[in-house]
């Protein structure tokens, strides 16, 4: 009897332990589920949180860009009905080329095709002149019907095609340059003619400048700013 005893002995005890063993893990796995019941749960509520954040954000969003909407479509009334303001959006096109333009000022023709001339015309030359024009205060400037602004790039293409903004000027008949200035006549007259056409009669080629009521068309590109912005930063 005590044999059979012992003999039993040993697959109880085992059996006791394997069952102990499936009671703790199930214990820890059951431990576990909760644990990640209660994680998913705290994950949920923040999500929730977030959402209702986010929605929060949107409504306030959606609140500026209706109160911005409204802000500038009564701008935009005013510049339509307040005489100030649109003098003053009219300047600002004459300014950077948007607006065409009309008033008293000189012509001049330049034609570099003469045999006697050895270097015609190149992009140094048309630059120059622009710039005294400038100096003389010339408050609008065109050059072939191109007008320049701040934009404008003076640059030769190939051997001797001459573009400004991005458009050749070069004619192959009649007077290849015809350089237009709106401003005072007696000064603009003075400067190019003292400063500019002695220079270019000498290298052979043929000038003429004429006083005239002249209309420069408005600059036909368009302004594009990648880099620069507008600055919050107050003037000094």
């Amino acid at each position: 009897m005590q044999r059979w005893k012992r003999t039993l002995a040993l697959p109880v005890t085992m059996v006791a332990i394997a069952l102990g063993f499936l009671i703790a893990l199930q214990a820890q796995t059951q431990k576990n589920v909760s644990a990640a019941e209660q994680i998913g749960e705290q994950r949920m509520t923040q999500m929730k949180a977030v959402l209702i954040n986010s929605q929060e954000q949107n409504a306030q969003l959606q609140k500026r860009h209706q109160e911005l909407s409204e802000r500038l479509d009564l701008a935009r009334k005013q510049v339509g009905t307040d005489p100030q303001l649109l003098v003053h959006l009219k300047q600002l096109q004459m300014l950077n080329g948007t607006q065409a333009v009309e008033g008293p000022g000189i012509m001049i023709s330049i034609d570099d095709r003469n045999k006697k001339v050895a270097f015609p015309l190149n992009t140094n030359d048309i630059a120059r002149m622009v710039n005294i024009l400038k100096l003389a205060g010339a408050e609008a400037i065109s050059i072939n019907d191109q007008r320049i602004v701040g934009s404008t790039a003076i640059v030769l293409s190939g051997n001797s095609t001459i573009l400004v903004n991005q458009v050749p000027i070069n004619r192959s008949e009649g007077i290849p340059y015809e350089i237009s200035a709106i401003g005072n006549q007696e000064t603009l007259l003075d400067y190019f003619s003292e400063l500019e056409a002695v220079a270019l009669k000498q290298r052979g080629m043929t000038v003429s400048i004429v006083r005239k009521a002249l209309s420069i068309p408005s600059y036909k590109g368009s302004y594009t700013f990648t880099h620069a912005e507008s600055s919050s930063a107050p003037e000094p």
